[in-house]
């Protein structure tokens, strides 16, 4: 009798180790995906603050031209990071459609367009922002 309950307390402590272990990777698994999607928000953010800041150059271009290409660069390296921090297919996808809508812009003010058209840009960082938010 005894042998038998010793069996059946490994089997018992064996299971609940299983169990353990299981709990341990579906928390650990959903709080990664949750540090992903927090990451994606906040670098989504300061996409949205980029925009805000190349809509302020632009109209300022006059004064020190320099600043788009600086608020352009600050858009690409805001999107590296989230490329970089996420495999979500929404998201990446948003982050193309914007990375295209930014080498738009830089090529027209490379072309001489002193007023380029930022609604693209707008448009896909709203994008962006609606598919990082959880």
């Amino acid at each position: 009798m005894a042998a038998s309950r010793r069996r059946r307390s490994r089997h018992i402590t064996i299971a609940a180790a299983v169990v353990a272990v299981g709990l341990t990777v579906g928390l650990t698994t959903g709080c990664d995906a949750v540090s992903k999607a927090l990451d994606c928000v906040q670098t989504a953010e300061a996409v949205a603050d980029s925009v805000t800041d190349l809509q302020q150059a632009v109209e300022n271009a006059s004064n020190d031209p320099t600043q788009i290409d600086e608020a352009l660069a600050s858009i690409d390296q805001n999107l590296d990071e989230i490329g970089d921090k996420t495999d979500n297919t929404d998201v990446n996808k948003a982050v193309d459609n914007l990375s295209e809508a930014v080498t738009n812009v830089r090529t027209a003010v490379k072309n001489g367009d002193e007023t380029p058209d930022l609604s693209p840009i707008t448009d896909a960082a709203g994008e962006l922002t609606k598919v990082c938010t959880p």
